[in-house]
């Protein structure tokens, strides 16, 4: 007889098996056992099941029992028949406590019956998918090898077939729920036991929660049961913390399998956290998608994540209970195992490489297709409570409840672009259509755009209802045309952001009105959401599978366990590998003591005892329990591991008290069952930890570095609490694998007491150079120092604020490396990863963090007045935009001040910044500061969420200020929201679930936020954070929306797949990839519609190949259009990019998108182009096009490749789509507009790489720059030259077109006034462009890293000065962009770099430039005769001279008349030369084009008679006067005729007809009416006695001094009629001495000069200056004679009020000149 000990604690005596029994012995003995169970339930009470086997009394224990044999179908009848008896609904709660608490209940019902396994846990069962599954053939049972109780020896086991150690539970304490002992030890919704393991299995790492379990085995009535269990009084009184734990008895040492797994009930039951699914994007794929199948099981790879992990977060999930040796329940196994494609290698002697590790990420939900529920939670309570962010979960759901149509619309909202005073548009009507079902033609009307549109929905209701009181007005939504998205009825028509848009493009506004029931609202949350159906394998499992194989045949024969012991060593050096080659120090010395072991003789004299006794004390070991030992550190280190990578889970109790746990635990109550605490400041404790040893290094590191050390630094704020500590330098050691070390105390003078929460402790590893390394590039140089090969840091205090305590394992950040060795350090399999041990102290109490009492704050009214001088400084420092050249001295003041700082409200984070200390003492003055400052808007607030604000607590406050912001306001900013949680201590924070509540309630929040997510869960350092966000936020979702943005997952990994095999083609073949890759991309379409990435609003339902091509430029990004889901929608363009990182894009967008909301706020509408772009993975994303717009190398080649250095393309470009005058002019002012708000955004943001392929214009007139790439002032390098010269990009074509001409009129003073207004708003709001670029210095970008880049922008916003002075530095920066030859050079070279002779242009280019379209013979009608009539002399707006062209058709008896430049003859000309061999043309021997030089000398030869040629355009002289314009016209008449006596192929060619095609320009001028406009008139001469002209002050006075800043004057006259050069001075009269005259620089040649320019007078008080009168003179200065007076003006300075500033226009007048 020996005793068994199974997985819950209960030990029976069973008689030792001889053999294997049959089955049909099996089955008798099962039916005997049957039988007499059902006998003593006749006995005891029928009524009343148990959810678990009674705890045995020692006594009860003791006795022989006969084992229950039970086989999966017999066993599964019987539990059924247990319970059939019972009638849970008449079953009352005070009738089932009074059975519980019977004393009789328990032990009667289970006697005969085998331990259940309800009480009982299985490793496996704890992963997705994880299932027990039997090892013996043919159905054959063998029982056990039975052990003694004492722990004294171990039974040699005498049969080969017998299994060794099948159950072993770990030592727990023992927990009750009820007074009689009994405990069900499990929630409501565990079932009976499922299949028995035959494998070894170990006791939970914690409490049986949320885990894997296998179809249900128990009826619904048996759940009911469990449920009313789950709620009596009794139970939560006394169970409610127990019915979690496992209850397991203690038993002997060499006890080795744990408990068997429990099963499920129905998913009913289970619990309200079901459809918790924290990474689908992890999952494998449902049967059917793409053609995927579940890879077969095989060796698999641990990963936690993304390759080096999140540095913070390093022990995010690790609270531990006890010390090292887990004197406590440790935590419980939650995590993701997804196989392997190889095969299964675990054999004995087959070595597992690293790439067959366990894959195991963190949030990664898994479900079986059988309805399995995998429950992963992550931030969880360690102790076995509820886990709270499952709670907060719950609670957003019940927040945000299915029903409730304003937080769950279901569609998409239109953004809401808040305007001061409408923008300036109150009073302004637009058109709007409606579309109405009832109603075949859309509904026209006009309305105000400061209409609401409940207004707009009742106008249209007018028309299909009579009766308005009988309709719902609420009940309707206008849809946006062509975009799945509605306005909001509250708001104002003109507030939405389509609106705008259209009112910016004069587009027509098409709206639909739909009702609410028949709104599509597939994206809204469903009642329940239902759990997806995944696949998972047993992962870990299967190791500790093959390890306890090996185990039992190492044990089974004496004989040969010197050899069969090599499998056990192995398997175990196959499990460290898939742990990412982590080799604790019990696992070294187990495997030793094995090994000796089996070469020690099994029996030995005393005297050889004795003699071994004293050389090797720890030698003589019996084999036996050598392997108790090395199983005890091998689920030692598996549960090490899988506590620090693997997400745990508590069990999710659906108790009604759940929120008062969560309260409980927020009052600091005890945190950890059976444990107590202590506060942290009564501790006088140092901190220390043990460095213990590095696994997993690269192979590259041993042979490439000679020594290790590491640095430890403990930080607060980004600052060192102390002077970090360096460990001693060691090398590297080989036991199973190579690791580094130290076993080294380390021990920080400083007490924790004075540690602040958010203490972060960060270990820094470098490595010193092996010397007698060759092959290193630097091998014969100077040796280099120690290099950081990596780093890692976590949180001294979890997110219970409790001390680590306990061993971690910290995976490590590892950097790029400079070297060659480092770089070898780079893994490809990113799945292996580098783990630090660190060992701290394992008290026997809790520390726990507990913040000091708040002070009492001061009455701000009780304050002691400051001096003065100390208030002006005060305020000067609160006022600054950013904390950016702050001295110490500064900071002291701030901080020595800070009750007066309240004032100015928005220094709150100034203040704070300059806290001289943060630890434990200095919080009470801090918190209380915090807490009675008044609130912050939403803006300023986001400063508080940097890095250098830590502390919780400020991080809180802050998000509940952000938390007032709207919707649409949140969306500007939600990039930099993503990246702050990089500086969360802890991932349940404030911040988390803010974004995670927006995103409930808003279709748009959760769609950006979900690409931004999925984007920064490729951060090395804080993927596995983002990881478990993401996967939390595809939880609350609702499957609709979680459904739709799997769809464009796979949309983008197709179109990713697509573009990157058309870049990898070569050029010829790249045409036919596209085309068989866009047919294949229809399949994915024709099975659904899908949304875009770029917009929520934007769906698709397939492609339309024949319009989607690609761009030549480097990274060939695909053109792609798609039909609009919407039929009363247009065709979406968008481009699909691949090979670069759009992140940088995505930032720049979204600055300029912010200073534009910034304009519309203050009033100023600067017409800014917003396009959207987004990043959808690595090095990919998708940019939307902006319809009739080209690049100006595109427009500026059109006159050659020096078409750069000409001023008229833009202009003449904009005139050809504008040809109405009102639309030039309407084009020609969106042009000053635009090109004004991009001059002042790309000089802030310091976009440089500027040339004319990234700055595009659109045929409206608006203006705007694509293509990112460089910013922050970091320019684009030609060699050693610097491309970017210019402050921006203002050249003299665009000039001429904010001109009009090439003369400056006041045209340009107004785009410079709008330039100036522009940069000075951008300047108030500089603290939000630093915060907002400031969060994103860790996002990855290569050219924002820190405070250096910062410093750019700080600089060119010059946030310390006035307006007036901010105007004076932007107009010098025009003078010095307009001025600039680089910029025109630049645009040259890059002409050059993209010049391709591709002839005409492509069917979709104009093929004229003052032509939109083209012409053909058939369109047109055969022209007979052309010459040119005469010729006119135009003013547009400069004069010129147009020529006549009489054309004659056939059938046509009247002529028709046409008006042509010379220029477009040329061009004409030009385009012909390139279609056609010359010897068609008229010959001519000029040079005729910009591309190449051509001397033709050969018409002679040619052409029998001689030819005039064509037209020579150098003219000595004055070009635009009649006697060029009569020759001309002799010359172009001559060579019109020999054009239409040419070959036939050139008189039908599409380029004649279309030159020759009437445009509106000839329909203006028909029946040759004179439309010259006369010219101006010669401005008069002051001699003749009359002074023009107007000229723009600003007055004010500050500071003893008066400022006169001369802006701008217009309209001056001057003798002859030439352009005067302009200079202004000042005298402050009476000044007999002339003392006080000040001037300007001279303007040149310009009637309307802008100046900008200062004239300070110092030392003038208010009573003086009153007394004064200001003489403003302009002159004009002239080299030859004297300088002309222009006119002047006088101003009395008692007039003003000096306390203000004054901007007026003042007259000239013919004044006295002084």
């Amino acid at each position: 007889m020996a005793q068994i000990s199974s997985g819950n604690g209960f030990k029976l005596d069973v008689t030792q098996p001889m053999g294997v029994v049959g089955k049909e012995e099996a089955l008798r003995m099962e039916a005997e056992a049957l039988a007499k169970l059902q006998r003593e339930k006749r006995h005891t009470l029928p009524a009343t099941p148990t959810t678990a086997a009674p705890r045995p009394t020692p006594s009860s224990s003791s006795r022989p029992e006969k084992d229950l044999i039970v086989f999966p179908d017999t066993k599964k009848q019987a539990e059924k028949d247990k319970f059939q008896d019972i009638d849970v609904d008449k079953l009352t709660n005070e009738e089932l406590e009074k059975l519980l608490l019977d004393d009789s209940f328990g032990a009667n019902s289970g006697k005969a019956s085998r331990p259940s396994s309800l009480l009982g846990f299985n490793l496996s069962a704890s992963y997705p998918g994880g299932q027990a599954t039997s090892p013996f053939p043919n159905g054959q049972w063998t029982p056990s090898i039975l052990s003694t109780p004492s722990g004294s020896g171990v039974s040699t086991p005498t049969h080969h077939q017998a299994p060794m150690f099948p159950s072993a539970p770990f030592p727990k304490p023992q927990t009750c729920s009820f007074q009689n002992g009994f405990s069900p030890a499990m929630p409501p919704y565990m079932g009976l036991p499922g299949p028995q393991t035959s494998f070894m299995a170990f006791t939970p790492i914690q409490q049986p929660g949320a885990m894997v379990f296998h179809q249900p085995t128990v009826t619904p009535e048996m759940a009911k049961l469990f449920h009313k269990i789950h709620s009596t009084s009794e139970y939560l009184k006394n169970g409610r913390s127990a019915s979690t734990d496992l209850d397991a008895a203690p038993t002997c040492a060499v006890s080795l399998a744990p408990n068997p797994p429990p099963s499920a009930v129905e998913p009913l039951a289970v619990s309200r956290f079901e459809w918790l699914d924290l990474d689908p994007l992890n999952r494998c794929k449902a049967e059917g998608d793409e053609g995927t199948s579940p890879a077969p099981s095989g060796n698999v790879t641990v990963v936690g994540g993304p390759a080096g992990g999140d540095p913070w977060d390093a022990v995010l999930l690790d609270e531990t209970e006890g010390g090292a040796g887990g004197s406590s329940p440790p935590t419980e196994v939650k995590g993701h195992l997804a196989c392997r494609s190889q095969p299964r290698q675990l054999s004995v002697g087959v070595g597992v490489t690293r790439s067959h590790s366990l894959t195991i990420p963190e949030s990664a939900s898994q479900h079986k297709p059988n309805n399995q529920v995998c429950l992963v939670l992550d931030m969880k309570f360690m102790n076995g409570k509820d886990d709270i962010l499952a709670i907060f979960f719950f609670s957003l759901r019940s927040k945000f409840t299915h029903d409730d149509l304003h937080t769950n619309p279901g569609y998409v909202l239109s953004a809401v672009i808040p305007q001061r005073d409408g923008g300036g548009d109150n009073g302004c009507s637009v058109k709007v259509s409606i579309e109405i079902s009832e109603s075949q033609e859309p509904v026209t009307f006009t309305c105000d755009v400061s209409s609401p549109v409940e207004l707009l929905i009742m106008q249209a209701l007018c028309w299909v209802h009579d009766d308005l009181n009988q309709v719902d007005i609420g009940s309707y939504v206008l849809k946006v045309c062509g975009q799945e998205e509605v306005l909001q009825n509250k708001h104002s028509l003109g507030s939405h952001e389509y609106v705008q848009s259209c009112r910016k493009w004069e587009a027509e506004i098409k709206l639909q009105l739909l009702s609410q029931s028949t709104m599509r609202r597939d994206l809204a949350r469903s009642v329940r959401p239902k759990p997806t159906n995944q696949s998972a394998t047993q992962g870990l499992a299967d190791y500790l599978e093959g390890y306890h194989n090996q185990v039992n045949i190492c044990l089974q024969n004496e004989s040969t366990q010197y050899k069969t012991v090599d499998g056990v060593v192995q398997m175990v050096k196959n499990l460290c590998c898939a742990l990412d080659e982590v080799e604790t120090q019990a696992i070294t010395e187990a495997v030793k003591k094995v090994k000796r072991s089996v070469n020690l003789p099994r029996t030995r004299s005393p005297e050889v005892c004795s003699t071994m006794h004293k050389h090797h004390m720890n030698i003589s070991i019996p084999v036996e329990e050598s392997m108790c030992f090395l199983t005890d550190a091998v689920y030692d280190l598996a549960k090490l591991y899988l506590r620090s990578f693997c997400p745990a889970s508590s069990s999710s109790s659906s108790s009604p008290d759940s929120s008062l746990s969560i309260s409980q635990h927020a009052e600091g109550e005890s945190l950890v069952e059976g444990r107590s605490c202590k506060e942290a400041s009564g501790t006088t404790d140092h901190l220390q930890f043990t460095l213990f040893a590095m696994h997993g290094i690269p192979a590259a590191w041993v042979s490439s570095y000679e020594k290790y050390y590491l640095m430890c630094a403990l930080t607060h704020n980004g600052r060192n609490l102390f002077k970090p500590i360096q460990s001693k330098k060691v090398g590297t050691y080989k036991s199973f694998f190579y690791h580094i070390k130290w076993d080294e105390l380390i021990n920080f003078p400083m007490a924790v007491a004075l540690l602040p929460l958010e203490s972060m402790l960060t270990l820094s590893l470098f490595g010193v150079l092996n010397q007698n390394v060759s092959g290193s590039p630097d091998s014969n140089k100077q040796r280099k120092g120690p290099e950081l090969l990596g780093k890692v840091s976590l949180p001294l205090f979890d997110f219970r604020r409790v001390l680590m305590s306990g061993t971690k394992l910290l995976c490590l950040w590892t950097s790029p490396q400079p070297s060659s060795a480092a770089a070898g350090s780079r893994r490809k399999n990113l799945a292996e990863r580098i783990i630090l041990q660190v060992d701290f102290p394992s008290p026997a109490v809790d520390v726990l963090y507990v913040g000091p009492q708040e002070r009492p704050s001061p009455d701000p009214n009780t304050l002691e007045e400051l001096d003065p001088d100390l208030r002006r400084q005060v305020d000067k420092l609160c006022s600054r935009a950013s904390t950016f050249g702050l001295t110490r001295a500064d900071r002291q003041l701030l901080w020595d001040q800070r009750h007066h700082c309240r004032a100015h409200t928005h220094s709150l984070p100034k203040v704070l910044a300059s806290a001289p200390s943060w630890d434990w003492g200095s919080m009470a003055e801090i918190h209380s500061l915090l807490h009675h400052w008044p609130s912050l808007q939403p803006v300023c607030a986001l400063e508080l969420l940097h890095s250098k604000f830590a502390d919780t607590e400020v991080r809180s406050v802050a998000v509940g200020w952000i938390e007032s912001s709207s919707d649409d306001e949140l969306a500007d900013y939600l990039p930099q929201l993503v990246q702050a949680l990089k500086f969360e201590c802890h991932l349940k924070n404030a911040l988390v679930m803010f974004l995670l509540s927006r995103a409930q309630g808003n279709v748009s929040i959760a769609h950006y936020l979900y690409w931004l997510l999925r984007d920064a869960v490729l951060d090395p350092a804080f993927g596995r954070r983002y990881d478990q966000v993401l996967g939390s936020l595809l939880c609350l979702c609702g499957a609709g929306l979680r459904d739709e943005l799997d769809k464009q997952t796979r949309l983008v990994t197709l179109l990713g797949e697509l573009a990157e095999k058309v870049r990898q083609a070569g050029g010829s073949t790249r045409q036919v990839v596209l085309q068989e890759g866009l047919e294949r991309m229809q399949s994915f379409f024709q099975k659904n519609s899908c949304r875009l990435p770029l917009s929520p609003s934007l769906e698709a339902k397939q492609l339309n190949i024949k319009s989607c091509s690609f761009f030549n430029s480097n990274a060939v990004p695909l053109k792609l259009a798609l039909v609009n889901s919407d039929p009363l929608g247009e065709e979406i363009n968008v481009m699909f990019k691949v090979g670069e990182d759009l992140r940088q894009d995505m930032l720049a967008l979204q600055m300029i998108r912010v200073m534009d909301r910034i304009w519309l706020q203050e009033g100023l509408d600067l017409r800014i182009v917003n396009f959207k772009c987004i990043s959808t993975g690595k090095d990919n994303g998708m940019v939307e096009l902006v319809p009739s717009s080209d690049t100006l190398r595109k427009i500026q080649a059109e006159y050659g490749v020096t078409g750069s250095f000409k001023d008229k393309p833009l202009a003449e470009w904009l005139r050809k789509y504008n040809p109405a005058e009102d639309e030039y002019d309407k084009a020609s002012e969106n042009f000053i507009y635009s090109c004004a708000g991009c001059c002042v955004a790309t000089y802030v943001l310091g976009i440089c790489d500027r040339h004319n392929d990234n700055i595009m214009l659109r045929s409206t007139g608006h203006m705007f720059h694509i293509d990112f790439g460089k910013f922050l002032g970091h320019a684009q390098m030609f060699g050693s030259f610097k491309r970017d010269r210019a402050p921006f990009v203002l050249t003299s074509d665009m000039a001429y077109v904010i001109n009009g001409g090439e003369r400056p009129t006041s045209r340009f003073q107004l785009f410079v006034d709008l330039c100036s207004q522009a940069y000075n708003l951008i300047r108030k709001h500089s603290g939000l462009i630093l915060n907002l670029l400031s969060l994103m210095t860790l996002s990855g970008l290569p050219e924002l890293t820190g405070n250096q880049d910062l410093k750019y922008v700080y600089d060119a916003l010059q946030p310390q000065t006035t307006d007036a002075e901010a105007t004076i530095f932007f107009t010098r920066l025009i003078e010095s962009s307009l001025g600039s030859v680089a910029t025109k050079f630049n645009f040259f070279i890059h002409n050059l770099a993209q010049l391709r002779f591709s002839g005409l242009p492509s069917n979709d280019e104009p093929i004229l430039s003052f032509s939109p379209k083209t012409y053909t013979l058939k369109q047109e009608g055969r022209i007979r005769d052309a010459s040119i009539f005469s010729f006119q002399k135009r003013y547009n707006p400069d004069k010129h001279y147009t020529y006549v062209v009489r054309l004659l058709r056939e059938g046509q008896s009247e002529a028709q008349f046409l008006f042509r430049t010379f220029d477009e003859f040329q061009e004409l000309h030009n385009k012909l030369c390139i279609l056609f061999p010359l010897w068609k043309l008229p010959g001519y021997t000029q040079t005729h084009t910009d591309r190449h030089t051509c001397t033709l000398l050969v018409s002679a030869l040619i052409f029998p008679h001689p030819l005039p040629r064509f037209p020579n355009r150098m003219v000595l002289g004055r070009t635009h006067i009649k006697d060029v314009a009569a020759k001309r016209k002799i010359e172009l008449n001559g060579y019109v005729q020999n054009l239409l006596r040419s070959s036939t192929e050139v008189t039908q060619c599409d380029l004649i007809y279309t030159f020759f095609h009437p445009i509106a320009r000839d329909d203006k001028t028909e029946g040759l009416e004179t439309t010259a406009r006369a010219p101006d008139k010669p401005p008069l001469s002051p001699s003749s006695g009359r002074v023009e002209g107007e000229v723009k002050l600003s007055v004010s006075y500050r500071n003893s001094t008066l400022f006169i800043m001369v802006m701008h004057i217009r309209d001056l006259v001057s003798e002859e009629g030439t352009d005067p050069n302009p200079y202004v001075k000042t005298y402050l009269l009476p000044d007999p001495h002339k003392t006080s005259k000040r001037k300007t620089k001279i303007s040149r040649k310009t009637r309307n000069p802008t100046f900008n320019e200062m004239l300070v007078y110092s030392g003038y008080s208010k009573e003086t200056l009153g007394l004064r009168e200001l003489q403003l003179s302009v002159l004009s200065a002239e080299s030859l004679r004297e300088n002309c007076y222009l006119g002047g003006v006088t101003l009395t300075l008692k007039d003003f009020d000096l306390s203000k500033e004054t901007i007026k226009w003042y007259k000239l007048t013919a004044v006295p000149y002084f």
